[in-house]
């Protein structure tokens, strides 16, 4: 990827089909040497072989995914610096709130001049923790509820 920008690619006319096909085949694939260590072999056309690392596969399976929903697809590496715009776009969230956030202490980031700079692992870092408390948050209302005999 020679550009580390944040814009995502969507899947155009037939694009979903052509996706969900291949993510069916790719996860049979990977299922059946997902105890491999190292790693993969994969055919290609013209009965050729390409080796990926696992890593590859399986970020090609969330890609794939992804796609096969009809949703749009941005690879950005860990060590990208992304604007406040960027990651706010990223967080789904406006980029005022984003900026409360980084005052907050809740997302790292560095100051580049007068910008404020992200990292892109910090950004996955926010959204790993925030996930984990909704997900506590949903478990806690799910027993309060059957508790009550709401459920």
């Amino acid at each position: 990827m020679a550009s580390q920008s944040a814009s995502p690619v969507f899947p155009q006319n037939n694009d979903s089909e052509i996706a969900r096909d291949a993510l069916v085949r790719l996860r049979e694939f990977y299922n059946r040497h997902s105890d491999d260590e190292g790693p993969i072999d994969l055919a290609v056309e013209g009965g050729e072989h390409v080796t990926v690392p696992k890593g590859a596969v399986e970020m090609m399976m969330r890609v794939l995914a992804k796609m096969a929903a009809g949703e749009g697809v941005t690879i950005v590496p860990s060590h990208a610096e992304l604007t406040t715009q960027q990651a706010a776009n990223m967080l789904n969230v406006s980029r005022p709130h984003l900026i409360k956030l980084l005052q907050q202490g809740k997302i790292d980031f560095k100051m580049v001049g007068t910008h404020r700079r992200v990292r892109a692992d910090s950004l996955r870092k926010y959204l790993r923790a925030d996930d984990s408390k909704r997900r506590d948050a949903a478990d806690e209302l799910t027993a309060l509820s059957q508790e009550m005999g709401l459920l």
